[in-house]
């Protein structure tokens, strides 16, 4: 049974590079980018991409609505689908311009994987992000045991989260070092931490409750003071695993090295929230969770700019856009209160909306 394509390899690891080197992309986005053609690829039985036509766009469109999540035995979202098949027409519409392929191809071809307006519209609506409350996440991390090294970690890591709003795959990734406990601010140093786009920026802890605060103190003090370890030592350390007594592999503690992944960090979210009775959240909820925060507290727009900025947002649109959607239920708190006559002087609000309206102005003038 044909497995792969020798020509397909070839031409796709060259439009790996163009992504990651003319475009920028991410290994993230390469990846999901290489998922879409292997999906593609298997559907057509690995036939050779000069033979692309019309109608298997058509045909893998079709097929692709009726396939299932892996993970969930569901059928795929309209959001998977629109991904899915936006990676694909532009494959086939840079593949269309490439020697030898032009002869074959047909630029417009590539236009058949587009969704109907309907799908399209369904897979691009916005909805409420699932995200815990502060006071949730407070109670999961009050319930967590501290008594060994292990557990001591893995409570740190959730108050850390909640205290910075970093991501995981940065977490992992840093030092004691980039933590500044008297300043009260991490500095997120792209040449070290796996930030999002590579952007270096400092994050300043922010106001979660004192409690969050002694609780990340108190595990980087323990690493610096008692267990003598350096600036250069992981902010969260591996779980060291080894060969036991009974052979068989069991925890004995910390390892001085980081993780290679984000995945710990998420099994860790996972079994603290199912123990603590409550539906799991994932460490990226924590952001949106802080952004929600943030709508409550800040009164002006440099407040804001401010608390977008700690997240490491260049523009404050982008926490607004893909963060700072009002909550249905608050939503209708906004309506119900917007019964009550209202003052005729400017609101701190007000001013914020002069603000993002201002943004939005300076963008389109960029752009």
């Amino acid at each position: 049974m044909k497995t792969h394509s020798p020509s397909n390899e070839r031409i796709k690891r060259k439009y790996f590079v163009f992504l990651k080197e003319a475009k920028r992309h991410s290994e993230l986005t390469v990846d999901a980018v290489a998922k879409a053609l292997s999906r593609f690829e298997t559907y057509t039985t690995y036939r050779d991409f000069k033979t692309f036509h019309f109608q298997q766009a058509v045909a893998f469109k079709k097929h692709l609505a009726e396939q299932r999540s892996q993970a969930s035995r569901e059928i795929l979202s309209k959001a998977t689908l629109s991904s899915t098949l936006s990676h694909l027409t532009r494959f086939f519409q840079w593949l269309a311009l490439q020697p030898g392929f032009k002869s074959c191809l047909q630029y417009s071809d590539a236009e058949y994987f587009n969704l109907s307006e309907k799908d399209l519209r369904v897979a691009k609506a916005r909805r409420d992000k699932p995200m815990p409350t502060v006071e949730q996440i407070t109670h999961v991390i009050g319930v967590m045991a501290a008594s060994s090294d292990i557990e001591r970690r893995n409570r740190a890591l959730l108050a850390f989260t909640l205290l910075t709003g970093a991501r995981d795959r940065a977490i992992a990734s840093m030092k004691l070092k980039h933590v500044d406990l008297e300043a009260r601010c991490v500095f997120q140093d792209a040449r070290e931490v796996q930030t999002k786009f590579s952007k270096t920026f400092t994050t300043y802890f922010f106001p979660v409750g004192e409690k969050i605060h002694q609780i990340v103190v108190e595990w980087i003090t323990y690493l610096r003071v008692e267990q003598l370890w350096s600036h250069d030592d992981p902010l969260f350390p591996s779980t060291d695993i080894v060969l036991g007594a009974t052979h068989q592999f069991e925890v004995a503690g910390l390892k001085r090295e980081h993780w290679s992944t984000a995945t710990p960090i998420r099994t860790i979210f996972r079994e603290a929230f199912t123990k603590a009775g409550l539906p799991y959240f994932n460490p990226h909820s924590f952001r949106n969770t802080l952004v929600r925060l943030g709508e409550t507290l800040c009164q002006s727009p440099e407040a804001f700019k401010a608390w977008s900025q700690n997240l490491g947002h260049e523009k404050v649109l982008t926490t607004f856009t893909s963060y700072g959607v009002v909550a249905t239920q608050r939503q209708g708190e906004i309506l119900k209160h917007l019964k009550s006559p209202q003052r005729s002087a400017e609101t701190d609000m007000e001013k914020l909306a002069k603000a993002v309206v201002q943004e939005l102005r300076k963008s389109n003038q960029e752009g």
